[in-house]
């Protein structure tokens, strides 16, 4: 990675980054409640625009059942429905969260992900067994699509949190394990880094907290 040492500010995707997750999961749980054609409306690099529509927060998630109830044409309560999404969530790993909260002593980190209400109330839920003050122990601001109407790889995500944060590009890094966002951001001139299986964001810094990649 090109200047390597001017690195003073991290932007941190979530899921697939800090959070485990498994769309398969999700996938094969749709087809359990009888919604066969579930990977066809959704996965990791497209979706359907009802999918796009509660990440950036135009539709409640009641909205949103009630939207997959007539994609999928069948009576699948709302109960079926939140089992078979949230499947995607698996946890997150206690040391993840302690490297971030240390990085917060030496960068200026930040998260901006591309997610929606029902999966946050279960995994801001599981970070409180972790940090008592949720995602305000392990970043300076995190940034969630549902709240603030944007998603990734939108150009106009990045160039709001860089400008409402005074952050340079040159000096900032942005971790994230879809190859679209990362291609959006280094439009930008931010530096990327490309998280793929099995790498863990534990083994990008030294026992210094130094980057190593």
């Amino acid at each position: 990675m090109q200047n390597l040492g001017k690195i003073k500010n991290i932007i941190f995707d979530l899921g697939g980054v800090i959070l485990n997750i498994d769309y398969q999961l999700t996938v094969a749980a749709f087809k359990e409640i009888r919604f066969d054609g579930f990977e066809n409306a959704y996965s990791q690099s497209a979706q359907h625009q009802l999918f796009d529509n509660l990440e950036t927060g135009f539709i409640s998630p009641q909205e949103f059942r009630d939207g997959i109830r007539k994609v999928a044409q069948k009576d699948l309560s709302d109960v079926e429905i939140d089992y078979a999404w949230n499947k995607i969530i698996l946890d997150l790993p206690a040391d993840r969260i302690s490297l971030l909260k240390q990085l917060k002593t030496r960068y200026r980190s930040f998260l901006l992900s591309n997610t929606n209400k029902i999966h946050y109330d279960v995994y801001a839920a599981d970070l409180l067994k972790l940090a008592a003050n949720g995602f305000n122990d392990i970043f300076e601001k995190a940034y969630f699509s549902h709240e603030i109407h944007l998603r990734k790889p939108d150009l106009k995500v990045f160039e709001m949190v860089l400008q409402e944060k005074q952050l340079i590009p040159a000096e900032t890094l942005f971790i994230d394990d879809s190859i679209q966002h990362i291609e959006a951001a280094k439009q930008l001139g931010i530096c990327c880094h490309l998280l793929q299986p099995p790498q863990d964001i534990t083994e990008l810094f030294d026992k210094n907290f130094r980057l190593l990649i």
